[in-house]
């Protein structure tokens, strides 16, 4: 089947979370979060080279991320507080292979919700969307070598670190070799923990 042709929701719930799609409109929540937590994005994201985006950019951006879930070619997902419009940060299913299907999952928190396991909780119910919903065999977390706070997630969700690359990639900004860590859980691994 055709990716474009694979329905599923754009939205689920965690405990504490509404975790959907981004949606036009949702730009200047977006770039409060961003400007509230580049400092911290700045040194791991490489999207996060530069200062802040403006406004219109973060507009431009869900944009984007919304017309890319809905042709299948990148699943974005923004995490808000259950009930509200307060963006707790952003996470999703990326450079995916629906052969397999096989998905990876990025994510950020925003400064102020930092530490509080939200996205630990998101990474869980992204976990159960992708094998429960997308019946993905395979889901993936990458983080650079150095970056513990990121690595804690997969390790404390039960993902199994497989190994680490090499001089995997240059740093965004310093030009370095980085290494980058692959944690890995497969189906019959996973129990199922929020949906």
């Amino acid at each position: 089947m055709k990716p474009i042709l694979r329905d599923f929701p754009d939205t689920f719930e965690t405990e504490r979370l509404t975790i959907r799609s981004p949606r036009p409109g949702d730009g200047p929540e977006l770039n409060a979060a961003l400007r509230e937590s580049w400092a911290e994005l700045k040194p791991w994201m490489v999207w996060a080279k530069e200062d802040p985006p403006s406004l219109a950019a973060s507009e431009a951006r869900v944009r984007t991320a919304y017309s890319n879930f809905i042709t299948r070619k990148d699943l974005t997902l923004h995490l808000y507080l259950k009930g509200t419009d307060t963006l707790v940060g952003s996470s999703g299913l990326h450079r995916f292979e629906w052969s397999v299907p096989r998905f990876e999952i990025g994510y950020w928190v925003r400064t102020r919700f930092a530490g509080r396991g939200y996205i630990t909780e998101a990474v869980a119910g992204i976990t159960d969307f992708a094998f429960g919903v997308l019946d993905a065999e395979r889901v993936e977390i990458h983080c650079a070598h150095n970056n513990q706070r990121s690595a804690a997630i997969p390790r404390r969700l039960g993902y199994r670190h497989e190994g680490t690359l090499r001089a995997y990639r240059r740093h965004h900004l310093t030009n370095e070799l980085v290494d980058q860590m692959v944690f890995a859980v497969l189906k019959e691994e996973w129990p199922g923990r929020a949906l």
